[in-house]
């Protein structure tokens, strides 16, 4: 397991805040072995979640042209067809993926192709299953097209705990199924828009790992 790049700077404040109350424990009070003990435990757990957040575990991805892979680790939360209003303009497969505080936070893409059409949106920090966080909540959309053939949208979405989005492709980039995509700090979630009629393999309440679940195939 190796810690991402985007935690740098929170595991660095946090590692430095718990230096501080362990140094004041002992200076302000080195009588009191209970207080300093408290302290310590505490920030013990501090830096433990912390740390949690910012893990990247070693996972062997599923590597498949002919399918399409789980962008985030999480639960499925929504399978409906529905409208999707920025790009497509039309009904589409919706599958969204609820991230917890405590899932692994890196994004990654589901299929190989090219990146077609790309927006960073601000917005809102509603909870991340409100039926408006889609189209609200700060997001990033990423539209991936396959040699020509069909396109599907992938979303990650803010939420009430998540303050920052991190995506790495540029428009007309070509991209690798597995790669990563970006980084939602602190959980959210993360929806997909397939064409209509698409074979799913998951269910609504199922777990996903990242890189490694099938959510369905590749249309024909």
């Amino acid at each position: 397991m190796r810690l991402h790049k985007e935690g740098t700077p929170s595991i660095a404040i946090v590692l430095t805040v718990a230096a501080v109350m362990n140094l004041a424990a002992f200076y302000f009070a080195p009588d009191l072995l209970w207080l300093r003990i408290a302290v310590g435990v505490l920030s013990a757990a501090l830096v433990y979640l912390i740390l949690q957040f910012f893990r990247v575990p070693a996972r062997t991805q599923t590597l498949d042209e002919r399918l399409i892979v789980a962008p985030c680790d999480g639960k499925v939360v929504v399978i409906e067809n529905t409208v999707e209003n920025e790009y497509f303009k039309d009904k589409r497969l919706q599958v969204s993926i609820f991230m917890s505080p405590l899932n692994v936070h890196v994004n990654w893409y589901p299929i190989s192709g090219k990146v077609n059409y790309l927006r960073y949106h601000e917005g809102k920090y509603l909870v991340a299953w409100h039926p408006k966080a889609s189209s609200e909540n700060e997001r990033t959309t990423v539209v991936i097209g396959k040699e020509n053939r069909f396109e599907i949208l992938v979303r990650q979405i803010a939420g009430a705990l998540a303050r920052r989005i991190v995506y790495y492709p540029h428009q007309g980039d070509m991209i690798r199924q597995g790669s990563e995509l970006g980084f939602i700090k602190f959980g959210s979630r993360v929806d997909l828009f397939l064409p209509v009629g698409t074979k799913l393999h998951v269910q609504i309440g199922q777990k996903t790992t990242g890189g490694v679940t099938v959510l369905g195939e590749v249309p024909a």
